[in-house]
């Protein structure tokens, strides 16, 4: 009995796995929101976010979990940002560490806006993850549209990833 219970659950979770590995999300149409929230950690992300507010798609771009040692000149050289529209649409926020992190501090960043729509921009593998723990932290009601970056991750980059989002689903559900 409990050799099958066993074996019912690891099922579960492989098919859970394989669901995961196939069903990564892709960039979002073009769909204007109040900003834009960009997660660091994954090559494409910041350049996908430039490229949102320059088109219009977004009035504000945020850029949690950046390097605190990294100054605002020195980010708008490496990604090619006018001065103008990091003067007037690029925040940088030096405060996170890790994906819950990077939700507490987009959370505050909205809070003092006062948006009500954001476009989150993170990899393809991450967006679960991150969508979930950013959605946690914002006013019910706020308008999230996914818009990944395509990538090509390693199978144990997967698996690392479904696991982390399994944890993070669990640990969301506890009662604190």
């Amino acid at each position: 009995m409990i050799l099958r219970f066993f074996a019912a659950l690891f099922l579960i979770y492989a098919f859970g796995f394989l669901a995961f590995a196939v069903s990564l999300p892709a960039p979002a149409a073009k769909t204007e929101t109040d900003a834009v929230i960009v997660l660091t950690g994954g090559a494409g992300r910041i350049d996908r976010g430039i490229e949102i507010v320059e088109s219009g798609l977004a009035k504000e771009m945020f850029v949690s979990g950046v390097d605190p040692e990294v100054k605002p000149a020195e980010f708008a050289e490496q990604f090619e940002v006018s001065r103008r529209t990091m003067n007037c649409c690029v925040t940088l926020g030096f405060l996170a560490v890790d994906t819950r992190s990077n939700a507490g501090e987009v959370a505050e960043w909205m809070k003092e806006k006062q948006f009500t729509s954001v476009r989150l921009v993170t990899t393809d593998w991450h967006m679960a993850r991150a969508h979930s723990e950013v959605s946690g932290s914002l006013p019910e009601g706020t308008t999230i549209v996914k818009d990944a970056v395509v990538s090509h991750p390693a199978l144990g980059t997967l698996f690392l990833e479904y696991n982390k989002l399994l944890a993070s689903e669990i640990s969301q559900g506890l009662p604190v």
